[in-house]
């Protein structure tokens, strides 16, 4: 079941470097979240603090509270692995494994989580590769190394490995920006499929890819290199993108700065 997402005045530090300052935003469930903004304005910070990746780096940290479903996932006695279990992330470049198989790529998550038998792995790898829209390309030759399909399928079939294991969220951190046109236009139809199943926030740098497959959109911006990112707005993607509130918003989509 698709989660909702709660961050109440979240800042992520990197060392005594403030990355991102008291962000705040309600995430419903069933919905696609677009992240906007310029290079190092916090976005991907944000977004690997959803899923606690961030704290993965030395002296990294955050402040305030997230919560999902009205959990805090920084409570002291949170499962860490639990909550990436919860929340699956797809990253800018596809990374299947190389050394496996298309089939052993779309279970290995299952595997890691300690599923073993083959009748359960086999639905797991069939299920997902549909729901990732790559079963038909890929059902007869799903003995052969993922790394050997085009940069579209491999970014689908990491999707697939992510989706396996049931998350209730979906991040994506630029999930089309290697990809060409056809395979960038693949990978947002199925956003708006597994929106049905799951909670998806999508960072990208791609404003009309956000104004296409958005429900929300947060826009981040930074005053000055070494200054923290802030979200300035985040609201209805249509209003956004049509009538946006704050200024800085407007001038970014207009293109009169970042």
């Amino acid at each position: 079941m698709a989660k909702r997402i709660e961050a109440s005045n979240v800042s992520s530090y990197y060392g005594s470097f403030k990355a991102i300052d008291s962000v705040s935003m309600t995430v419903e469930p069933k919905t696609i979240t677009a992240l906007i903004g310029p290079s190092g304005c916090g976005k991907s910070t944000f977004l690997r603090s959803i899923n606690r990746m961030h704290e993965v780096l030395p002296n990294a940290r955050i402040e305030g509270s997230l919560t999902i479903d009205d959990q805090n996932i920084y409570d002291p006695d949170v499962d860490v692995t639990a909550v990436r279990r919860l929340i699956g992330m797809v990253f800018q470049r596809p990374n299947p494994f190389p050394t496996m198989s298309i089939y052993e790529n779309a279970v290995a998550g299952l595997k890691l989580n300690g599923v073993k038998k083959k009748s359960v792995l086999d639905d797991a790898a069939e299920q997902s590769l549909k729901a990732a829209n790559l079963w038909n390309e890929v059902k007869d030759r799903l003995g052969r190394p993922g790394a050997g399909l085009s940069g579209g399928q491999q970014q689908r079939l990491c999707i697939a490995r992510t989706i396996a294991v049931e998350p209730q969220v979906v991040l994506m951190d630029e999930p089309c920006s290697a990809l060409d046109p056809i395979s960038t236009l693949a990978i947002e139809d199925l956003m708006f499929k597994l929106k049905d199943r799951f909670t998806i926030i999508i960072v990208t740098h791609n404003m009309q890819q956000a104004a296409r497959v958005s429900d929300k959109t947060g826009f981040f911006s930074i005053d000055k290199t070494g200054d923290p990112g802030r979200l300035i707005e985040y609201d209805d993607t249509q209003k956004i993108f049509s009538n946006p509130t704050e200024k800085k918003t407007e001038d970014y989509i207009t293109g009169r700065f970042g």
